[in-house]
């Protein structure tokens, strides 16, 4: 077999890893998050001022938000179920020595800390959960798709052939639903004061270079022959074409549909996409082609899998635009904060039971096919991983309170209620981002170039397999390399925010 054939006989025929694995190792993140918090805490507790070299920072975020996490999908992978519990042991002792060493002075009840707490003003116009969430994404894509290459990377996190849930089939999900949380139609940008199809207009505009970038990366791979997992979209189609074929079907939606409703239209999309899956030969045509034999003649027939899945990831989108517009709304305390936490984990519960239903009654999880259990799934993973993303800032706005003047980058500034008029509110610098601005983070700088570092990776990606028999590489070679590339993607995204640039040229 030649070099290609190799390297794509190792990324096929796979069937994923159990869901109990998955949403153990979605903790991870989140914990890596609250112990850089705590630790930047704990440097103010005992210095007085908060870490202000920029090297320091840029290596602290670097080993502790991103490095365990390239670990733990390589050579920690097979401890996986204890990592989450070692890391939340870490912060524990970390939180013990910040409540002990706070200064006598400014110590304050137990009880009442936590009255403070619950009445603590947050920003309702900065969710830092959300810009978590969607960076963390990015990063753990970035990391997948260069490391599922050797053989560190355990089989059973690629994607899955046709049934299965591996954590590359949830990262593909996620991009979707973390693009829907920021869509302009849940931030309101110009959607209410011009007319509908204005916006569409402007949508359609916005999407190009997506459909340049998808251009781009089939012409690439094509002229260079360099190997692809045919039946993950198709022999011509990408991940930038379904990205920008689901933003453009999003926003015709929701110019006929009201918001409000999107999350009906998702259900309705995916139980309907399953019942012609189950009831008509679709199904069969999907994973084999039309002639059974997995034929590639013809358009449809050679990007399948690519064309009917974008029904599926509509879906996910269209529930994501209901999970932001509930996320939008003014909550302005701890409490609310709370409560709102309370009912998403009511709906992550209920989902999960759908999800067991579905997987019984209709079909497996197919990120192949994006049938209604995968739809379920993502949308179920996305939110549990997104509340312990809230969980997270909830826990540094508590330990802030502790120490009194200490900050933590991309997280809620604690503040007093202005008395300010609704409008005067809108057009005022929402507490939380002036600390983000003024302090050197890895979070906030991919999050100002967050398409130049999924296309940076990828392009990294392809120069490293050119360079590198990736299949036969040792696991230190393999940690080496896989360090030196993310340290490069972040080293430049870093260099970027440090001199606030921000390459958007759409």
């Amino acid at each position: 077999m030649s070099q290609k054939q190799l390297k794509e006989a190792f990324i096929s025929n796979l069937n994923g890893t159990s869901l109990l694995e998955v949403s153990l190792g979605l903790p991870l993140a989140p914990l890596c998050l609250l112990c850089r918090g705590l630790l930047l805490i704990l440097y103010y507790l005992h210095n007085g001022k908060p870490l202000s070299s920029r090297k320091y920072s840029l290596l602290l975020d670097f080993v502790v938000l991103v490095s365990p996490l390239l670990f733990s999908c390589t050579v920690l992978s097979p401890i996986i179920f204890f990592l989450p519990s070692i890391i939340t042991a870490i912060c524990a002792g970390i939180f013990s020595k910040i409540y002990s060493q706070r200064k006598h002075d400014t110590r304050a009840p137990f009880r009442q800390i936590v009255k403070d707490f619950q009445k603590a003003y947050l920003d309702s116009e900065y969710i830092p959960a959300i810009t978590a969430f969607r960076v963390y994404v990015n990063v753990l894509t970035s990391i997948s798709i260069l490391a599922v290459d050797f053989p560190q990377f355990p089989r059973r996190y690629a994607k899955a052939e046709t049934y299965g849930t591996g954590v590359m089939d949830l990262g593909v999900g996620a991009f979707i639903f973390g693009n829907a949380l920021v869509s302009p139609e849940v931030r309101q940008k110009s959607y209410v004061t011009q007319p509908k199809f204005s916006h569409l207009a402007k949508q359609v505009f916005s999407i190009w270079p997506l459909i340049f970038l998808g251009v781009g990366r089939l012409l690439s791979v094509k002229s260079i022959e360099y190997h692809e997992h045919t039946s993950e979209y198709g022999v011509h189609w990408n991940f930038f074409f379904t990205l920008a074929f689901v933003r453009l079907a999003a926003s015709l939606l929701l110019a006929i549909i009201p918001k409000n409703y999107s999350w009906i239209v998702a259900m309705n999309l995916a139980v309907l996409y399953q019942l012609i899956l189950n009831i008509t030969s679709l199904k069969t045509f999907v994973l084999h082609g039309s002639n059974g034999k997995d034929t590639r003649v013809g358009f449809f027939n050679a990007n399948r899998e690519g064309l009917l899945s974008l029904f599926g990831y509509l879906a996910i989108y269209m529930a994501s635009v209901q999970v932001g517009l509930y996320l939008m709304k003014c909550r302005n305390s701890v409490k609310d904060w709370m409560e709102a936490v309370c009912f998403l984990m009511l709906t992550i519960l209920v989902l999960f039971v759908l999800l067991h239903l579905s997987q019984a009654h209709a079909d497996p999880v197919s990120r192949r096919m994006a049938n209604l259990s995968y739809c379920i799934w993502v949308v179920a993973h996305c939110l549990t991983l997104f509340v312990f993303f809230v969980v997270t800032d909830l826990m540094l706005v508590f330990t802030k309170l502790l120490v009194k003047g200490s900050n933590v980058p991309s997280c809620w500034s604690v503040g007093k209620p202005h008395n300010t008029s609704k409008k005067d509110a809108k057009e005022a610098v929402p507490i939380g981002r002036e600390s983000e601005l003024s302090h050197a983070c890895l979070i906030s700088a991919v999050n100002k170039n967050q398409l130049l570092f999924f296309l940076l990776a990828n392009v990294m990606t392809g120069i490293v397999n050119i360079m590198i028999d990736t299949i036969h590489s040792k696991a230190a070679f393999t940690l080496c390399i896989l360090h030196l590339y993310m340290f490069f993607n972040c080293l430049i995204m870093y260099t970027l925010h440090a001199k606030n640039i921000v390459l958007k040229f759409w």
